[in-house]
């Protein structure tokens, strides 16, 4: 029985698990952030891993000697397992089994080691089952959601088991090496996306399968191939309609990113795939399925970086313009979306609204280097947590609206390792009426320091000139505007008219500098792409050319900079007074005289 249907009230609020060096203990969620008398705390520092059942009735940690399982619900101890060197835990999606694992050793004498992956029944507390697990990436068995099918990869096979009889395999998929799979959601049929990375010359691959159909040579419901991958991350939608393949390189061939370089695919269950056009160059920093399954946003680009939302046939829907952002968040309900750029970011958010496109809020969490929905889908975690930082740990509820609710900040000489919220199922909060207005808080709110841009002591007497290394963009809505549809906004409209007359005037100068500096026509013999080089087939009065032209254009930047009011040094002024003669000297080689 879970949490939520206890006497039939509105459901509980979900307690929040905090682990760190001051122990292992839980914290009552919104109104009441007080300890919760549901567990007792875990004194010490030897508790390294914790974990809630997918529906938040059963608890499970280990504090260096056993595993210890309760029910929540009534603060039963249910049992304890001795598995001092467990450091990995998980329940499978019904409550049946508890798998944990703990890291791979051989005996001395090179003789093979003891299984270190355990599956304990929950009911009896029986290991029924035992296997040797050496990494520890996916090391979890996964579970279709009813438990009927269990799958591991094995030697680069996947091993299907039903109903957790794991002394038989029921099903095989063999494929030349199956180096990553998973399951799809949800109820039958099931689903298995695999990966194939390429080898000799071939491309990597992803295929969907439909469970139990994978022999002969059509059995896949869907095949995407390509050629730039060292890793790929397969997310698969809550419908098990499609799944979304972000394959990346650890190095970036052209050296224009330090992260590697990422591409997007989408892979239908129907068969058709696609790759997503991101209309910016540079990394793809997340990629998340709305729950409706019906679209998917992505954060990509360098810096500052777009998020755009798109749709199943990949068009881009909205398109959030540019920002200090490299993670998306959708809310539980799917209503609410947040952009946030953590880690090496300030730690900025937007909150939207995703039905109306439109802002909520915009807090700032520096520092976070965790953040998490509430299941109720009105609460919000951020987390400062070592060892990624170790100084200022501590954490923040938030309400959407961006007021701080609650805020603890752990003790100067203390640590905080990890923060969670107790998982609920979906269904059991009501998707609440969005508000605009910040909730009322007691809690102080702390205005972030803003660093004011350096300027060097000459100039700082003087006005400051709005210069900006990048364009900004302002978000827009790429709905092909039908009659029946929302027409956009006035400031949106005012944005796009502002963004296209900049886009004409910028050209239009181009235009001018290209018109100014244009060449005579060369004669017709000489190839077309060489217009924009004017030729005269001798290669020293080419590098003149080229050189004076080079001239030009830093005396044209100069006299743009004496326009704006930029005091220029002696030796500037007499490079602009050169450019009549300049342009004289161009002229006459242009026509060969």
């Amino acid at each position: 029985m879970g949490f939520s249907f206890r006497d039939n009230m509105a459901p509980s609020t979900p307690l929040l698990t905090v682990r760190g060096s001051e122990g292992l203990y839980m914290v009552n969620g919104p109104p009441h952030f007080t300890e919760s008398t549901l567990f007792s705390r875990e004194s010490g520092k030897n508790c390294k891993v914790y974990t809630f059942s997918k529906d938040g009735t059963l608890f499970a940690w280990g504090n260096g000697e056993k595993i210890n399982v309760i029910n929540v619900t009534n603060k039963g101890l249910l049992h304890s397992f001795d598995l001092p060197k467990a450091v990995c835990l998980e329940f499978s999606p019904k409550n049946t089994v508890l798998a944990t694992w703990q890291p791979y050793t051989t005996s001395k004498d090179g003789t093979a080691g003891i299984p270190n992956l355990q599956l304990y029944d929950v009911k009896t507390g029986t290991c029924f089952k035992s296997f040797i697990q050496k990494k520890m990436q996916n090391w979890c068995p996964s579970w279709s959601e009813d438990e009927t099918i269990c799958a591991r990869n094995v030697n680069n096979e996947v091993h299907f088991f039903e109903n957790n009889n794991f002394n038989t395999i029921a099903n095989k998929l063999h494929l030349q090496k199956i180096n990553d799979f998973v399951l799809s959601p949800g109820p039958q049929p099931y689903k298995v996306a695999v990966y194939v990375p390429g080898s000799k010359g071939a491309p990597s691959f992803v295929r969907l399968y439909q469970y139990p159909n994978f022999d002969g040579p059509h059995a896949a419901l869907a095949n995407k191939s390509f050629f730039k991958a060292d890793k790929v991350t397969m997310l698969w939608n809550k419908k098990a309609t499609a799944v979304l393949v972000i394959a990346s390189t650890d190095v970036d061939k052209t050296g224009a990113s330090y992260y590697g370089e990422q591409t997007l695919h989408y892979i239908a269950a129907n068969g058709e795939s696609a790759v997503v056009q991101l209309p910016k160059n540079g990394p793809i920093y997340d990629v998340v399925w709305n729950s409706s399954s019906t679209e998917f946003c992505a954060v990509y680009g360098f810096m500052p970086a777009k998020a755009t939302i798109f749709n199943l046939k990949c068009d881009p829907v909205f398109d959030f313009g540019t920002g200090p952002r490299n993670a998306a968040y959708y809310s539980p309900h799917g209503h609410i979306l947040v952009l946030a750029g953590f880690g090496n970011l300030r730690g900025q958010m937007e909150v939207w609204d995703v039905k109306n496109y439109k802002l909520i809020s915009k807090p700032v969490a520096s520092d976070s280097t965790y953040f998490a929905w509430c299941p109720d889908g009105e609460h919000i975690l951020t987390a400062t947590c070592a060892p990624r930082l170790r100084v200022n740990n501590g954490y923040k509820i938030w309400h959407y609206t961006g007021s701080v609710l609650h805020k603890y900040d752990v003790p100067s000489n203390g640590e905080l390792w990890q923060v969670s919220w107790q998982p609920f199922l979906d269904g059991i909060f009501p998707v609440k009426t969005i508000t605009y207005q910040a909730v009322p808080s007691d809690v102080p709110s702390e205005e972030p320091k803003v660093a004011t841009a350096y300027r060097p002591p000459a100039l700082r007497n003087k006005p400051i000139t709005n210069s900006k290394l990048h364009e900004e963009e302002p978000p827009q809505n790429m709905k092909p505007q039908a009659g029946n549809d929302k027409p956009l906004s006035k400031t949106a409209l005012k944005n796009q008219r502002k963004h296209e007359a900049k886009k004409a005037a910028k050209q239009e100068a181009r235009n001018e500098k290209s018109a100014d500096l244009a060449p005579t026509p060369a004669p017709q013999s000489t190839p077309r792409n060489t217009i924009s080089q004017s030729t005269s087939g001798d290669p020293e009065i080419d590098k003149k050319i080229k050189n004076l032209k080079k001239k030009l254009k830093a005396i044209e930047q100069l006299k743009e900079q004496a326009a704006a009011g930029k005091q220029l040094e002696k030796n500037q002024l007499e490079k602009i007074q050169k450019e009549k003669a300049l342009l004289q000297e161009l002229e006459d080689l242009e026509l060969g005289v």
